[in-house]
């Protein structure tokens, strides 16, 4: 992985950093040059990260929350200001998929989990996030929400709602704030490689040949190509641009020519 300096010398704090896309772009801030708050669910995993930081000549501290708690959001959010000083760039990756479920199957405990990690967790880390860098002028804030946002998958009804809703509260949140100094994106990533959907190919024999047959270019993303789009967008570099939503999938929702039918598709998460 060739670095640049992209995020040197910035305060990046990752949610959902204990594995998956989470811990690839946490390393990636480190790797670029900024100082990275890590935060999970699970301490022993988020640890795991920020000792990868550290034995990588980076600077990290790990932090355990539930997103979905905002008590414990705004205290992580307050201890890594207080760590660091300030909060200039922040991505929301902790997320969960839930069961794979028909609508009318679905118990109230399996959608308002879903939610409640997923949209109400994006909503208490922004609410935190951006109070933060009010205080010293600005910042970035990526939330990774789903390519399923624009192409839903069956049997997922929480998981697609809770996605398409992280891209309407980016937009929301980003006209509110671009005059503070405040950007806010979302980034949309297709089917990758992450412990989750590795664990979902698993249970069937051949559903991850299927999936990657029903992408242009073949294969399954990684973890590191979406923190590319994550730490890029909270640059300099990206300076005039929020409240897009950018998909990273390889081209499947770009071209109709290669898109799955939909009986082939069903059960396919689109996200990692």
């Amino acid at each position: 992985m060739a670095t640049s300096g992209l995020t040197a010398g910035k305060i990046a704090l990752v949610t959902g950093a204990g594995s998956g896309i989470g811990r690839a772009t946490a390393l990636l801030f480190a790797a670029e040059g900024a100082r990275v708050a890590a935060v999970d669910l699970r301490t022993d995993a988020v640890d795991e990260t920020a000792s990868m930081i550290v034995a990588a000549g980076g600077t990290a501290c790990a932090f355990g929350a539930d997103v979905a708690e905002a008590s414990q959001v705004d205290s992580a959010v307050a201890a890594a200001v207080t760590a660091y000083g300030r909060l200039d760039c922040a991505v929301n990756c902790a997320g969960i998929r839930g069961e794979t479920t028909p609508l009318a199957d679905y118990t109230d405990e399996m959608w308002e989990r879903v939610l409640a990690v997923n949209l109400t967790g994006v909503f208490n880390s922004m609410r935190a996030e951006v109070r933060a860098m009010l205080r010293t002028g600005g910042g970035s804030i990526v939330n990774v929400a789903s390519a399923a946002a624009i192409e839903p998958t069956p049997g997922l009804a929480a998981y697609v709602a809770s996605k398409s809703a992280v891209v309407g509260i980016t937009r929301t949140t980003a006209g509110e704030y671009a005059a503070a100094g405040i950007r806010v994106n979302a980034v949309l990533p297709g089917r990758t490689a992450t412990p989750m959907l590795m664990e979902y190919f698993s249970r069937e024999a051949g559903l991850e040949e299927r999936a990657i047959a029903g992408t242009p270019m073949k294969r399954l993303g990684k973890p590191e190509e979406v923190a590319e789009a994550n730490v890029w967008l909270c640059s300099d570099r990206a300076s005039n641009i929020t409240a897009v939503s950018l998909l990273v999938d390889g081209g499947m929702h770009s071209f109709s020519q290669h898109a799955t039918p939909a009986k082939a598709r069903a059960g396919i998460p689109k996200q990692g």
